[in-house]
């Protein structure tokens, strides 16, 4: 089973101005993330803005990263529905272009109980051989997944972890208690990686590391070190930019973000929409504060 970093980043998928997707621009970014302590790439969620992208996109993306990147870091695909099978379809494909683990979503709109969500995962899992990370992700699936769920899942074999945004820490300590000390549990929310890791947590699966990479890759060795005032120090300087960051629906203020630094990925698609007025005043002020690790490409 392939081990997986502590430091992913939440990928955003580029488009060009006629709203494709950039696939050039998609494995640059991947390069260049890697450059910057990311240690693998979820591809197609959330921040990828997967609702959105067809099967076809997805399949072709999970590909151009996974050659972008080769054996420097995991690609994690977003393959995972509120539709079981085809979850499981999709997944199977994805293994077929060479990515090294899936992401299962919680399903969302139609409510599984929690039998539901175990059988939904053990089913995916059972068909799909690679490794499986749960993503709970309440705000945005309305279903929480609860720790004793996530507990009986953590005893399959290959659902080897959790991206946990629940921001419930009591929780999330109850599922590093429950499980094995094998199965990892990744912060989905930025704000919430140094805390996590406090309570026994592996890492993060961020969204602002595409502009603060090696400053969170620090701040976990600092914090593994024992030196943890100093990985406090890093957590408070990078709230402010975190708060950016999701001053209205991610992936909106990053996409906006990018291109401030340098790194145009064009808009998002509908139903998003760019960053209004009032939220690039807030992203702008968070930029001029930090310092970017993003090895932007200098323009000629």
């Amino acid at each position: 089973m392939a081990r997986i970093g502590r430091l992913l980043t939440a990928m955003v998928t580029p488009f060009d101005e006629a709203g494709r997707v950039d696939y050039a621009r998609a494995r640059q970014l991947a390069e260049l993330l890697v450059a910057s302590g990311s240690e693998g790439l979820v591809v197609a969620g959330t921040t990828g803005e997967g609702p959105t992208l067809t099967t076809e996109e997805k399949l072709r993306l999970f590909g151009e990263v996974c050659e972008a990147v080769g054996d420097r870091a995991a690609v994690i695909a977003g393959t995972c529905n509120y539709n079981t099978a085809e979850s499981i379809a999709l997944s199977r494909e994805a293994m077929g272009v060479g990515v090294t683990g899936i992401l299962g979503t919680v399903p969302y709109y139609n409510k599984p109980p929690q039998e539901g969500l175990y059988q939904h995962f053990k089913a995916i899992a059972e068909a799909v051989p690679l490794p499986l990370i749960l993503y709970n992700v309440p705000s945005r699936t309305v279903t929480n997944l609860l720790p004793e769920t996530t507990v009986r899942l953590s005893a399959i074999d290959n659902i080897v972890g959790i991206k946990e945004a629940s921001g419930n820490l009591a929780a999330i300590a109850k599922i590093i208690e429950g499980a094995g000390p094998d199965f990892l549990v990744w912060s989905g929310n930025d704000e919430d990686t140094l805390p996590l890791l406090a309570v026994g947590g592996y890492g993060v699966v961020s969204v602002t590391s595409h502009l603060v990479g090696c400053q969170l890759a620090t701040m976990i060795e600092r914090f593994l070190a024992g030196e943890v005032a100093e990985a406090a120090r890093i957590h408070r300087r990078l709230l402010p930019l975190t708060a950016a960051c999701f001053v209205t629906t991610n992936p909106i203020p990053l996409k906006y973000a990018l291109a401030r630094v340098g790194f145009p990925v064009g808009a998002p698609r509908l139903p998003l929409v760019p960053l209004d007025e009032a939220g690039r005043a807030v992203v702008d002020r968070a930029l001029a504060d930090t310092t970017i690790d993003l090895p932007v490409p200098t323009r000629a």
